[in-house]
């Protein structure tokens, strides 16, 4: 591991923030700052990734398209069956956990681009586009396998009608349009379009907005992400064993499936390669437990939370994104 990785300001300041709680300190963000933070983060990277985009070869762009939404529906296919054959979670509760890894966590991507930048690493903008496509396809697949989970449920109790409440809250199509409606989605393509469409003169006025603050408002951003983890820790023995042990595996099959895409079917650079690695391996913490939690109120949260938030998003942080690089090293070279 490159060690360049770990020192990192916004590494540094997620172990703080982890640090800080474990402390017991009684530092703590406003509520709605994380919100705040994150909305800045998907505009500049979107303001950012449209203005290259501009520029970008659409065949590229529109393959990088098919393969986002590729990865989208088979990772969380993945998981639900490696789920259901270690028999320690229900069918719902796999439903809701699969879905958070087939959708992307925007923090750890932009972790990633920050240790790029780091070490001088060219990529291309085209996995920002991957980024955006693939919130949505992973929510679609969890309520389609927890619909199937209902009715097998239904059926072993001799067709009596299972979770009729959350049937009533879980309408298909209410949740199909909250998948491409939700906020970090919206943002995201809503930005891009915009720095694609708007004068470049314009842009360059952004500049300080997009480049000059970004990794300062990415080191609060991982500061509070390394609070709120550290408060799952605590919800570890819930998790048991087996559970933990699929929030580093499950990412680790995602990065070398992610990175094998990047470098082998889009031909993109190491660089390139390593970022749709990691939107490969990243877990979802902020678009899909609430559609989760609507869509499939049977499940668990504390199980797909406490893994995406307090296992994965940490163990891609400090040690799978170098590992993904050196993966997608070997791969492209």
């Amino acid at each position: 591991m490159n060690l360049s990785s770990l020192l990192l300001p916004a590494v540094l300041f997620f172990a703080l923030g982890v640090i800080a709680r474990l402390i017991k300190s009684d530092l703590r963000f406003p509520p709605d700052l994380a919100k705040v933070l994150s909305i800045y983060l998907l505009m500049a990277i979107g303001l950012h990734g449209g203005y290259e985009l501009a520029k970008a070869d659409i065949a590229i762009a529109f393959q990088s398209i098919i393969w986002a939404l590729i990865l989208g529906f088979a990772l969380p296919i993945i998981g639900y069956l490696a789920l259901v054959a270690t028999r320690k979670v229900s069918p719902l509760d796999a439903a809701a956990i699969s879905a958070h890894y087939g959708s992307v966590s925007a923090g750890t991507f932009l972790t990633a681009i920050a240790y790029l930048d780091n070490l001088s690493i060219q990529y291309e903008t085209y996995p920002l586009i991957m980024l955006a496509v693939m919130e949505s396809p992973a929510i679609v697949v969890g309520l389609l396998l927890a619909a199937k989970a209902r009715h097998t449920l239904a059926a072993r109790e001799g067709g009596v009608k299972i979770a009729k409440d959350s049937g009533e809250k879980g309408d298909f199509k209410d949740m199909l349009r909250d998948a491409f409606t939700n906020g970090s989605v919206v943002v995201l393509i809503g930005s891009m379009i915009i720095g694609a469409i708007a004068e470049p003169s314009g842009m360059d006025k952004l500049k300080p907005f997009i480049d000059d603050i970004f990794m300062g408002v990415l080191c609060l951003f991982l500061f509070d992400m390394g609070m709120v983890a550290a408060r799952r820790i605590g919800d570890f023995k819930q998790v048991g064993i087996v559970l933990a042990a699929f929030g580093v595996v499950m990412p680790l099959v995602g990065g070398v499936i992610g990175v094998y895409v990047g470098a082998n079917m889009l031909d993109f650079s190491v660089g390139g390669a390593m970022l749709v690695g990691v939107l490969g391996a990243s877990a979802s913490y902020i678009a899909v437990p609430p559609a989760m939690r609507l869509a499939v109120p049977e499940a668990n949260p504390s199980f797909y939370l406490t893994l995406s938030l307090g296992i994965t998003f940490p163990f891609n942080v400090i040690i799978g994104i170098p590992l993904y690089h050196g993966l997608a090293k070997a791969m492209v070279l």
